[in-house]
């Protein structure tokens, strides 16, 4: 099971975390009307494989919005740093 060391609440299982996208990828504007962006946004993505920055909600903990980074082959967790501080990978 992946483990994720939330800088909030410590070191949590990854049920209690809800997967939140590719934080390489910039977010839309949210009064962008454009379908084409959203759906793009939404829907395609690219599927990396090694060290990768991703989004994940601590839902089931502190409610907080995180980014980790992780490899996507091994699963290893590099860094995990609340999302607000926008650092990109």
């Amino acid at each position: 099971m992946l483990r994720i060391a939330c800088p909030y609440c410590g070191e949590r299982d990854q049920v209690e975390f809800a997967y939140g996208g590719d934080a390489s990828e910039g977010f839309p504007e949210l009064a962008d009307s454009d379908v084409g962006r959203w759906t793009k946004f939404v829907f395609v993505r690219e599927n990396p494989r090694g060290v990768h920055g991703e989004y994940w909600h601590h839902q089931y903990g502190c409610r907080q919005w995180l980014r980790v980074v992780r490899d996507t082959v091994t699963h290893q967790v590099h860094s995990v740093a609340p999302a607000r501080q926008g650092d990109r990978t």
